[in-house]
């Protein structure tokens, strides 16, 4: 196999795998009234050092605006989080994690721990941090390729 369909069979078993995890994610905090997407957008802002806009969000996790938007939209409604003033930016709120949305996304991530340590089990650290790196390759250059609105041949 030469490295153009390396690649590409790696890109396709990362699609099958993203689908896998979004189902999984969402079996796992379901009663905790949340899914894959909503945990994801808790976890950028729980790992934050500081508040962000919904823009920077969605900057962090590699989606549209308009995607972490609606998913915040939700949150702030079921009492998740909140929005406060932005002190840079007038029109561009704040996203706060509330007390209830702090305790969801520790509970998760509660769960998380163990569901994590099934996966790894018997695979190695090692080899788990080759696909990492190798994973963080691929999206370095997609994010250069779209940033330069080419590719590199």
């Amino acid at each position: 196999m030469n490295a153009r369909d390396a690649v590409t069979a790696l890109i396709l078993e990362t699609f099958r795998l993203n689908g896998r995890l979004l189902a999984a994610g969402d079996a796992l905090t379901a009663d905790l009234g949340l899914t894959s997407a909503r945990w994801q957008v808790l976890g950028a802002m729980a790992l934050s050092p500081a508040p962000l806009p919904v823009a920077h969000i969605a900057r962090t996790m590699g989606l549209t605006r308009q995607a972490v938007q609606r998913l915040v939209n939700e949150l702030q409604r079921d009492g998740l989080v909140r929005f406060e003033p932005n002190p840079h930016h007038r029109r561009a709120k704040l996203v706060v994690l509330t007390d209830r949305g702090t305790a969801s996304y520790d509970a998760a991530m509660r769960r998380q721990g163990p569901w994590a340590r099934g996966l790894a089990h018997g695979l190695g650290t090692e080899r788990i941090e080759e696909a990492s790196a190798t994973l963080r390759a691929i999206r370095r250059r997609l994010e250069a390729q779209g940033e330069r609105g080419g590719n590199d041949g």
